[in-house]
């Protein structure tokens, strides 16, 4: 993986939490060890009537000598992986422009407990600015995870056994933080990637971003786009200035692979709509539009560091959305890739164009045992789910049933959809194959019917559609979410292709 894009460091470290200047310590009414907090406690918590949610801080000033330090109550709830996620959260917030916080980690600290902080805290520290950024709102530079005074063995046996302990305790809380590390460096990279002006993002600027993630990279240029046949891609490029890529990335595991999975991401490194054109105010955060394309970058970068044994190959399709002369007009039929052809009612449902070429050159040339896409697909599943869900739409019940399960533990929820096969004469059209959208308004439900597009390509194997507009995007700065682009899909993917 390529250098993993974050201002905050995470890192564990030997010292007497009391000797912190800021320190967060987790809920509790009998804290061991003890930091130096004015009262017992107990009371403390009773007396700001602390209930201990995920979340939730009690800021109490300590003595520091001559100075005067901050000790931050930090609740964890039940103890989950999500509420973990979210104490990280907010103790990474509470230290905004602070150049160093200590931390003493939550109870247990096994590696899992200290992943999910990592993960909360390192997104929740995430900013993307071009230009000066004010001192108070800067991420705080360093979290230091404090694991109490060395002490000295003594050389007995019982010294020995708790040495033992503490070592096994150490490495857990190391494992834990590499792989929170891992997870939330490859969410930064996905976030940053959707949050560059499109003034630089191009395809051919995503292409090289994807060649730096350390696996095997094929680029198609459009004029092997061209010769390849990959007409919804050229298309959907055609009235820009920036021409389209076809960008493929390949992960190999050491040893015998479990399955080859594909991941398709839509790529559009903006969308003006095309000659169906947007109104101002839905173009105005098109620049993300290929947030889809960034997670599959960042999952097939991190692959290799948390030790995958599935094969994993990603296709994204890269093209700029624009009008000119040049530009596919309405009522246009292209030709995609295995020679499917499609009447264009609409220029702004190009992604479906786009995604449909790599999914069916995947049926066709790659083999896949498993095919999923991801893509900021349609507004209409923002309007069905809101900004707290992602769309699951699946051929196969297995496969819903597995990223649903990925989505739960990751944090990053699912809500299946249906596939309703009534809705298929939607794509009906009286010169082509297909249509990109309905030609009429019998069946409403564009998130299905775009869904229903997709599975045409997708040559009957076990398939999934996440669609992300609702989620992908973000427009406040709370929890472990930046204004901007969320990176969704990242963590469910890691976790579901990591565990396979």
């Amino acid at each position: 993986m390529s250098d993993v894009p974050l201002e905050t460091s995470i890192s564990t470290a030997v010292r007497a939490p009391e000797d912190a200047a800021l320190l967060a310590v987790p809920f509790a009414a009998d804290l061991d060890p003890p930091v130096g907090l004015p009262v017992p406690a107990a009371e403390l918590l009773a007396s700001y009537q602390a209930k201990g949610e995920a979340g939730e801080i009690v800021e109490v000033p300590v003595a520091r000598g001559e100075a005067v330090g901050r000790i931050l109550l930090y609740g964890i709830g039940d103890g989950s992986a999500d509420a973990l996620r979210r104490a990280g959260a907010a103790v990474a917030r509470r230290g905004r422009g602070r150049e160093e916080i200590a931390v003493v980690p939550p109870p247990g600290a096994s590696a899992g407990s200290v992943a999910a902080f990592t993960e909360g805290a390192l997104l929740a520290a995430y900013a993307f600015r071009i230009g000066e950024t004010v001192l108070s709102s800067r991420p705080v530079a360093s979290i230091l995870l404090v694991t109490g005074d060395s002490g000295d063995s003594g050389g007995t046996d019982g010294a020995a056994g708790s040495a033992e302990t503490a070592g096994t305790a150490a490495a857990a809380v190391e494992a834990g933080i590499a792989r929170g590390r891992a997870v939330a460096g490859a969410v930064a990279l996905a976030r940053d990637l959707a949050n560059t002006p499109a003034s630089v993002k191009t395809p051919a600027w995503l292409a090289e971003r994807a060649a730096e993630q350390g696996v095997a990279v094929r680029v198609w240029d459009e004029r092997e786009l061209r010769a390849g046949g990959f007409g919804g891609i050229l298309a959907v490029g055609q009235g820009s200035v920036s021409p389209p890529r076809l960008i493929q990335l390949s992960y190999e595991p050491e040893g015998e692979a479990a399955g080859h999975v594909v991941l398709v991401g839509k790529g559009i490194t903006y969308d003006t709509g095309g000659l169906s054109l947007k109104p101002t105010e839905g173009m105005k955060f098109m620049k993300t539009d290929m947030a889809g394309g960034a997670v599959v970058i960042a999952v097939l970068g991190a692959l290799a560091a948390l030790g995958a044994r599935v094969r994993v190959t990603g296709l994204i399709a890269a093209a700029e959305n624009s009008f000119s002369g040049a530009a596919q007009r309405p009522g246009d039929v292209i030709t995609q890739y295995g020679g499917r052809t499609v009447e264009v009612l609409n220029t702004d449902a190009e992604g479906r164009l786009v995604m449909a070429d790599a999914l069916a050159y995947a049926d066709a040339e790659l083999d896949p045992d498993v095919m999923v896409d991801i893509a900021t697909l349609t507004g209409a599943i923002g309007i069905a789910l809101g900004k707290g869900l992602g769309a699951l739409f699946a051929s196969d019940d297995g496969l819903a049933a597995e990223l649903a399960g990925a989505g739960e533990a990751s944090g990053e929820r699912l809500w299946r959809m249906p596939l309703i096969d009534d809705y298929v004469p939607a794509l009906e059209s009286s010169v082509a194959d297909l249509a990109n959208i309905e030609a009429g308004s019998a069946y409403g439900a564009g998130s299905i019917t775009a869904a229903l597009f997709l599975r045409e390509f997708t040559g009957k194997r076990p398939w999934a559609h996440l669609d992300i507009a609702g989620v992908g995007r973000s427009t406040v700065d709370e929890g472990l979410s930046a204004k901007g682009a969320t990176g969704f899909g990242v963590r469910l993917l890691l976790e579901w292709l990591s565990g396979r």
